[in-house]
């Protein structure tokens, strides 16, 4: 159950003054949700200063001038195309002139008569050498002029909901916020200079200053650090969690993974070898095993996983590695069955595709334990799919699985060790915001003879004789890619489209050369080109960024990207990566089009500069921010309300550091610190992890 003393900040807002039925579904949408809490992490995102209340003929243009004026007359325009103008003097005998564009005059003459005195607050501009001030933001009594002399916080807006309105509901969800108790150690508030929570986010809401809004402002650092705080809690109660089931020992003698060693033809790394025994030293453990296994672009993390495999094949049991398409498991499955025949070990795929008696088949031999090692799609995991005995998983390139669904993911198994793979090089930073709950290991090393991409940059104007650059290297057997950003064009933008670029170099290398694959086909149709590209029969594909995961075509040694500046980093990384399959000469050339922002020109040259996966991660989390991976956002990524990463780096770090530090010493969290920061993870819907936690 929910504390009690949160419950204000819980209740819905459709009571709050002001919130009728109309606005229900708009702020829902804008503010992620329509409790209390909902509005007060919705924080502002800019400041309107209406201090400024110097005499008027010495006011500057262009600034939000607030003051006392006289009105002196009303003009009355003679269509509704022209402005309503009512003429009025200032203090100082300076005149105004207030223009409204869409008017009402019996509207205009109630709150303006002629003769009074009015406060009014609004841009000043000039025009044919008259101060003007459009549509005034406050028209009000001369005796309210003090309260209007204020900063106003602007709010993030959609259509339908004004600042007023945000600024009115959040004034009534800062009055509800309850007394709560400290869940910050004392010494690091202190060092931080970290308000209480409570003026935190009063402080938040009412900035006096531009920098009150800036994430290093200590109200911005404090509401972040709690989130980040309540995210690494949660995820270090699933690893204590992970910890407390009891595994089994997997610890084979060895001789299927040194027979795979003899029939390979390449020395491992230092990176693999290294990764392999941290593997190992968790699959001998009495617990499960929950480690990411991070590797860039033909790092070698698919024979390590295989002789992870053996391992438990060794032990007389049965491992599964699951990956996310189709394609990408039967390729898996081909590479997987060829290091297996020579060992006598039996690896089969089931997919979609597997039906009727072969299917059953399948199954009843995997029943039987006859299949050591079974390669899949999500089918894995459907309920008529039986393991003799299951006991190790490897989860390929899956951002999208939580800690719940790792977690069940193991019960096809008897105490099942997972495995979660990705050639995503994923920052620090963000490893802990996703896959805190578990172990990982990094393959920071490129098998030897491997050449690097000659990466170039080049202007779209240049794009004939990259075609005829292109047609060379086809004709002396090359494969390759022409990526596009858009499926089709648009009326909103000139980029090139798939389709439009398929057609027109279908003109010059033949039908029958040229393929095409966008994410509007089906799974059916994409698999089917793709093989043919695979088997060689298409020479050149035309794709989106669908081929960004996954596809092995070691004749594939050109990628040609049209429109670079539009992707992100991590995106660029991924798609040069499909050409960096095999150990022969590849090319990458990144057509841009002008102009080209400062930005999209730094990640241009960070391509040109480096292939180092995990550098560029990091150089795309600093440009990007933490909400978008692969250029696009992923579901099982946390996308925070308050904490902005990278710039609350620090504050991860420190949350990562003071979870483990409080389970460590308090592992019931029953102490007064235990008991408060109980309420910090209800607070931040981290509820499960607590339920869990007193179940577990």
């Amino acid at each position: 159950m929910r504390p009690e003393i949160l419950n204000p900040l819980f209740a819905s807002v459709e009571g709050f003054k002001g919130v009728g039925a109309r606005y229900a579904k708009l702020l829902s949408n804008l503010c992620g949700g329509l409790r209390v809490v909902d509005m007060l992490w919705h924080l502002p995102a800019s400041l309107i200063d209406r201090t400024y209340a110097v005499p008027l003929k010495v006011a500057e243009t262009g600034r939000i001038w607030t003051g006392k004026i006289k009105i002196t007359e009303h003009i009355v325009p003679p269509t509704r195309k022209q402005p309503y103008r009512v003429l009025a003097e200032a203090e100082d005998g300076t005149e105004l002139t207030l223009n409204f564009f869409k008017w009402y005059p019996d509207s205009l003459k109630r709150s303006l008569p002629q003769g009074a005195f009015r406060a009014v607050s609004g841009k000043l501009e000039i025009f044919n050498g008259r101060l003007q001030m459009n549509h005034p933001d406050y028209i009000v009594s001369p005796d309210v002029l003090e309260n209007l002399k204020a900063v106003e916080p602007v709010y993030p807006l959609c259509a339908g909901i004004s600042n007023k309105l945000l600024t009115h509901l959040s004034a009534q969800a800062l009055e509800r916020v309850p007394n709560l108790p400290e869940w910050l150690d004392p010494h690091f508030q202190a060092e931080q200079n970290f308000p209480s929570f409570a003026e935190a986010l009063k402080k938040a809401h009412r900035p006096q200053k531009s920098a009150d809004l800036w994430p290093d402002s200590a109200p911005r650092r404090r509401l972040a650090y709690d989130e980040l705080l309540a995210g690494q809690l949660a995820l270090a109660i699933a690893r204590e969690r992970v910890k407390k089931q009891a595994g089994r020992v997997l610890a084979g003698d060895g001789h299927l993974r040194r027979a795979l060693l003899e029939n390979l033809g390449f020395e491992l790394t230092g990176a693999q070898q290294r990764v392999l025994k941290e593997i190992a030293t968790d699959m001998a453990a009495p617990e499960r095993m929950q480690r990411l296994l991070q590797g860039d672009v033909g790092s070698g993390k698919t024979v390590v996983a295989f002789m992870s495999m053996l391992n438990a094949v060794e032990c007389g049991t049965q491992a599964a590695l699951m990956a996310p398409t189709e394609i990408l498991a039967s390729q898996h499955f081909e590479t997987l069955s060829a290091w297996a025949k020579p060992l006598g070990v039996n690896v089969a795929l089931l997919t979609g595709s597997v039906k009727g008696k072969a299917r059953a088949a399948l199954l009843a031999d995997l029943a039987q334990g006859k299949i050591n090692v079974l390669v899949g799609t999500h089918a894995l995991f459907t309920e008529a799919v039986t393991f003799q005995d299951l006991s190790f998983v490897v989860i390929d390139e899956q951002h999208r699985f939580g800690v719940n669904q790792r977690l069940g993911l193991s019960d096809k198994g008897y105490k099942t060790d997972i495995l979660v793979m990705t050639a995503t090089p994923i920052p620090r930073t963000l490893v802990l915001t996703q896959y805190g709950d578990m172990e990982y290991s990094k393959i920071d090393e490129l098998p030897k003879g491997r050449l690097p991409v000659d990466t170039r940059v080049v202007p779209l104007s240049k794009t004939d004789e990259v075609v005829a650059g292109l047609k060379r290297k086809i004709e002396k057997g090359c494969q390759a890619y022409w990526v596009c950003p858009l499926v089709e064009e648009t009326e909103k933008t000139d980029l090139a489209a798939a389709v439009a670029r398929y057609e027109s170099l279908q003109q010059i290398f033949g039908e029958g050369e040229v393929g095409l694959v966008h994410g509007k086909m089906k799974d059916k149709e994409k698999d089917a080109v793709m093989e043919r590209f695979k088997n060689g029969d298409i020479k050149l594909l035309v794709a989106t960024t669908v081929i960004e995961v996954g596809v092995n075509v070691p004749k594939a040694t050109v990628m040609i990207i049209e429109h670079a500046e539009h992707f992100g980093l991590a995106q660029l990384h991924q798609l040069r990566g499909r050409i960096k399959r095999g150990y022969e000469a590849s090319t990458c050339i990144l057509l841009y089009g002008y102009p080209l922002s400062q930005t999209s020109r730094e990640r241009l040259n960070i391509m040109k500069q480096s292939e180092d996966g995990f550098l560029i991660a990091e150089k795309d989390l600093e440009l990007r921010g933490g909400g978008e991976i692969l250029g696009t956002r992923q579901s099982g990524f946390d996308n925070f309300r308050l904490a902005q990463l990278p710039q609350h780096k620090d504050l991860l770090f420190a949350a990562h550091k003071d979870a483990e530090l409080v389970l460590n010493m308090d592992k019931n969290l029953q102490t007064p610190r235990g008991q408060a920061l109980r309420i910090l993870l209800y607070l931040f819907d981290r509820d499960t992890t607590v339920r869990t936690y007193k179940a577990g």
